[in-house]
């Protein structure tokens, strides 16, 4: 077996496991004010003054919470941004509410962060699939095969994923400063989805490679096979007539052909070259 494959997919697994880390990192967010999950959040703004709001809003994965991820609302599942304020919000920046959401969130805004939202629990699933498919790709190629796939499509969907996020908190922070409130995007957020997307490719790149390579001793194997004629003869190493025909060899050049004697009309004809 090659033993470039073993260490190529050891190093995919090791690249995916920093990946799944920074992922769950995003996705815990408000669920504990342990740190780094404290310090984790989409997008900090000034929301005083909006009606049913905090002072101080902070978007996560599950929840809208206060400064420091405290004061948090109910976790629920992809949450619409306007939950942050009431339902027909007074005060709130134009271009953040709308219909959607209980009245509390835009068209744009509410599928934008719906699909991303959706996108990061499909890349998470794809990248443990392909987590555990990765020992696999130690064994042999077929495991190399299967890995690189599933890699590749965690790929996809954490590059939707990471997209819409981005577009999606920087165009909601533009609002906030148009309105003339202050709002900054989490690095931390940020920083852990994009280096998630980063080891994911990484990871996928040397999925890809393992898969690439091939099996010296079968290559090996292979060649030596076509090589010979069947009979202990290498006949690449130039040309080799079998038998007394003087037969031109499978890999080698003319030999010199035998005289032979060739009949017409009852005669014999003795062809020379």
């Amino acid at each position: 077996m090659n033993r470039t494959r073993p260490l190529l997919a050891i190093l995919s697994l090791f690249f995916l496991a920093i990946s799944l880390v920074l992922l769950w990192f995003v996705i815990l967010s408000g669920i504990t004010r342990t740190s780094p999950l404290r310090q984790t959040y989409f997008l900090r703004a000034d929301t005083s003054g909006i009606s049913g709001a905090r002072a101080v809003s902070q978007w996560t994965y599950f929840k809208v919470c206060g400064l420091n991820n405290q004061d948090c609302g109910p976790a629920r599942p992809d949450p619409p941004l306007g939950d942050a304020w009431d339902s027909y919000p007074s005060g709130a920046p134009a271009g953040l509410t709308g219909k959607y959401g209980g009245h509390t969130t835009s068209h744009y805004f509410w599928y934008m962060w719906r699909f991303g939202w959706v996108f990061f629990l499909l890349a998470l699933f794809f990248e443990t699939l392909a987590f555990f498919s990765g020992f696999l790709a130690c064994l042999g190629r077929i495991g190399a095969v299967i890995s690189a796939a599933i890699a590749s499509w965690a790929l996809v969907m954490l590059s939707v994923a990471v997209a819409l996020m981005t577009a999606t908190f920087v165009k909601m922070r533009n609002h906030f400063h148009r309105d003339g409130r202050d709002a900054h995007l989490g690095r931390y957020a940020f920083g852990f989805s994009w280096g998630a997307w980063a080891a994911l490719v990484i990871s996928t790149v040397l999925f890809l490679l393992a898969m690439l390579e091939r099996d010296k001793n079968r290559y090996n194997n292979r060649r030596s096979t076509y090589a010979t004629d069947g009979h202990d003869r290498v006949v690449a190493d130039g040309p080799v007539t079998t038998g007394t025909s003087g037969r031109r060899g499978f890999l080698g050049g003319w030999g010199r052909r035998s005289n032979s004697g060739k009949s017409y009309d009852g005669r014999r004809v003795k062809d020379d070259y």
